[in-house]
């Protein structure tokens, strides 16, 4: 199969997924936002199909899901973690293929990629906030980057490798 049709086709399945999984995790109501579902399947994506077409669909994940399902609620939210997947998946498949293709090099792109995409998800909410005649303090973003954020940041780093390493060994990723 052409590689970029197989990475067009893998783009789609993990934007489905970023449709589904919060119906799945919202079953959970103390939990279900804060593992941030749509996230692991941009992360997925990043290590998959490369930067270009995770950036493409993480911008596009949320912003389809507020017009198929009414969530995340556009403003403010939507459009922040619009540009904030698009940070992790750009920075995770982009890093990921840079560095070497260790198992170890997996956790340090997804760990750059979770710290990219947090300080763009910052950056644009301060820029959205401030269009809306209201204030994002830095208090606000530590609290929304990591402290709200502990039980997607732990369950991010448990699975992802995980599913990285099964897809390299199914030959889903190249071993460039």
């Amino acid at each position: 199969m052409n590689k970029n049709v197989k990475k067009l086709v893998l783009s789609g399945i993990c934007l489905g997924l970023c449709m589904v999984l919060p119906f799945l995790t919202g079953q959970i109501p103390q939990i279900g936002s804060m593992i941030s579902p749509m996230h692991i399947p941009v992360f997925l994506c990043g290590f998959l199909c490369g930067w270009p077409y995770a950036l493409v669909m993480g911008f596009i994940a949320p912003i389809l899901r507020y017009f198929l399902f009414g969530m995340p609620p556009i403003l403010p939210t939507g459009m922040a973690m619009a540009f904030e997947l698009a940070a992790y998946g750009a920075v995770a498949g982009f890093a990921y293929k840079r560095a070497p293709k260790t198992n170890i090099f997996i956790y340090v792109s997804l760990i750059a990629a979770m710290l990219a995409g947090r300080a763009v998800w910052g950056i644009a909410s301060m820029a959205i906030y401030g269009l809306q005649g209201n204030q994002f303090t830095f208090s606000a973003f530590l609290a929304g980057a990591f402290i709200k954020a502990v039980p997607a940041i732990i369950i991010h780093i448990a699975i992802i490798p995980v599913l990285v390493i099964a897809a390299k060994r199914a030959g889903f990723i190249e071993n460039e």
